[in-house]
């Protein structure tokens, strides 16, 4: 997933256990899928750049190019990510929505527990090329193992370490941190010089998931079992979780005025050169619109706790990216598997990922010389070799409400000048975990 999106809490769970059946945004009644106005499609899409205004210069061209290769008109909405899980819900639990949107790759098993997306089996997978157009990681965050996708890979992401070289150079390091050790000795560097360390989101629910994710992994951990209940307050995730707020409370790199960040902030302090380093998801593109030219910054793995990136305990980040999906009732069928086919094909996902920095999921496409930047083979290599799915569970979007909120609170009690010690942390959890809907 990407950037500032923040999930509503009763919402998520009341929306989810209202939408039991197929909606969208087409009348049928019986929940499948018509043509009965094939001239017209309603898109929304998640909102990818700078501000919602660069995602329709984007956009815009590249949909008024489907319209005249098809006759079909795309209306768009750039929906921002604070609102886009909550406008999918209702949208469920109504059966009015678009004919076609994008979804944060992690809300897939949750978004397809509802019923309400077009699955995308091998017939539909048929009409826009194939499965095998898609690469492996991707295709691993688009719903439930061992059912049809509810969705098909449009950008692909993952976290990296962004390094601000003068910083570095002016506090005597020479190179990034490749483990969380070395992130907090060159922190005291860092701090010496006058700059601030690494920067974060700390009241924004699904950044705070994404990265206790990540720790959990690096401490052999999950949130949730083998057969899909939640796991919260394991010794693995607690550790990995304090570790975390830790980098506040007790390393200091992360200052405590980010853990009222939930917009990006982090993203700009770094850009206008007020911190060190950023853990970020393909921040180029974003850099760049905010004045930050690639020669002042440097590009490298997340940290680990030993040894460099890999599998197992060794991952560096969760599989980031964005589904496109299609509302099963939708009244144009035909053109919005002609438009997903066109969103995912090579011409359009050169262009859009080069548009956003992301990676294309189609691999094709991904191998073209555009991707090959510096940045760019760190994304790509992360997500080939040590990149993991968040839990691909129905009660997905729950967990990252929970456990986000919870991490939100820690990272306040840590702004405060409150200690956060293995208690307070697993009791933040037991909350979290008692929140989750009964199994």
């Amino acid at each position: 997933m990407r950037t500032i999106r923040a999930a509503a809490t009763g919402a998520v769970v009341m929306s989810l256990a209202l939408a039991a059946t197929a909606c969208g945004g087409g009348s049928s009644t019986d929940g499948e899928g018509s043509n009965d106005s094939p001239k017209t499609l309603t898109y929304w899409a998640s909102n990818q750049g700078a501000s919602i205004e660069v995602d329709k210069k984007v956009l815009q061209p590249e949909l008024d190019k489907f319209e005249k290769k098809t006759g079909i008109k795309v209306k768009l909405e750039v929906v921002p990510w604070s609102d886009l899980l909550n406008r999918i819900l209702t949208a469920t639990a109504s059966g009015q929505g678009p004919d076609v949107l994008n979804i944060g790759n992690t809300w897939s098993a949750s978004l397809q527990a509802t019923g309400a997306l077009l699955p995308w089996n091998d017939a539909n997978l048929a009409k826009i090329g194939g499965k095998g157009r898609f690469v492996a990681s991707a295709l691993g965050s688009t719903g439930a193992q061992g059912k049809d996708p509810a969705a098909v890979p449009l950008y692909s992401m993952a976290y990296a370490l962004y390094y601000n070289k003068q910083i570095f150079a002016a506090a005597g390091i020479a190179q990034p941190p490749a483990t969380w050790a070395e992130l907090t000795a060159d922190g005291k560097k860092i701090q010496a010089s006058g700059k601030q360390v690494l920067g974060a989101e700390g009241a924004n629910v699904s950044e705070n998931v994404h990265h206790v994710f990540v720790f959990a992994k690096q401490h052999d951990a999950d949130f949730f079992t083998p057969d899909g209940k939640p796991d919260f307050t394991s010794d693995g995730v607690v550790t990995a979780v304090q570790q975390y707020v830790d980098l506040m409370a007790k390393d200091k790199v992360i200052p405590q005025g980010n853990a009222e960040y939930a917009q990006n902030q982090s993203v700009s302090d770094f850009a206008k050169g007020k911190t060190a380093m950023l853990l970020w998801q393909s921040a180029s593109a974003n850099l760049a619109s905010q004045g930050m030219s690639e020669d002042r910054y440097g590009v490298a793995p997340v940290p680990v706790q030993s040894g460099a990136p890999g599998a197992g305990a060794q991952v560096d980040s969760m599989v980031a990216g964005i589904n496109l999906a299609v509302f099963k009732n939708t009244d144009n069928l035909d053109g919005a598997t002609e438009f997903v086919k066109f969103m995912t094909g090579d011409e359009e996902q050169k262009i859009l990922n080069k548009a956003y920095s992301t990676i294309p999921p189609v691999a094709s496409a991904q191998a073209d010389p555009a991707f090959g930047t510096p940045a760019n083979a760190i994304l790509k290599d992360t997500l080939a070799k040590s990149a993991a799915a968040l839990p691909q569970v129905a009660d997905e979007s729950q967990f990252e409400t929970t456990v986000g909120t919870a991490v939100k609170a820690l990272f306040a009690e840590a702004a405060a000048g409150h200690p956060v010690t293995t208690e307070s942390v697993r009791a933040e959890l037991a909350k979290a975990q008692q929140q989750m809907p009964a199994k």
